[in-house]
């Protein structure tokens, strides 16, 4: 599994390690999946960090280290109908290979979550539904059913 990091997963990560989001930088780390961004949105969250939380900014950078940088995709071909700041994320993560892309951003992403037909095969989810999907799906590995 490849997983795209939105601005706000990275943002999250950052200043709450002990939360969902640090959770799956943390499991890309081990190589349960990749975990993959763009500049794009690490600017976005370290913006975001700058205003609201400093002192977590050298945690972004620390959590950087185990989320590949994928080249930003610019342009106005887009299968879905998001608004002009969303489209290079979703084509970031598209044009990467990516099985998810993982945001918190219901406002823009919110109609086209759990929908991969309708998104080019990249499932959009929530942090949250992702793990209990994951955890749902996952074998017991006592091997019981």
């Amino acid at each position: 599994m490849k997983l795209f990091l939105d601005a706000n997963v990275l943002f999250t990560a950052a200043h709450r390690a002990s939360g969902k989001s640090a959770f799956i930088i943390e499991k890309a780390r081990e190589g349960l999946w990749e975990a993959v961004t763009c500049d794009l949105a690490v600017e976005e969250a370290r913006r975001n960090l700058e205003a609201k939380y400093p002192s977590a900014l050298a945690s972004l950078d620390e959590l950087l280290k185990s989320v590949r940088l994928v080249p930003t995709i610019a342009g106005s071909q887009c299968p879905i109908d998001l608004p002009k700041k969303d489209i290079p994320i979703f084509l970031s993560a598209w044009r990467s290979g990516a099985t998810h892309l993982l945001t918190g951003d219901l406002r823009d992403f919110g109609r086209f979550m759990n929908q991969p037909k309708k998104t080019g095969d990249v499932i959009i989810q929530t942090v949250a539904a992702f793990l209990e999907k994951f955890v749902r799906n996952r074998p017991d590995p006592s091997g019981k059913p």
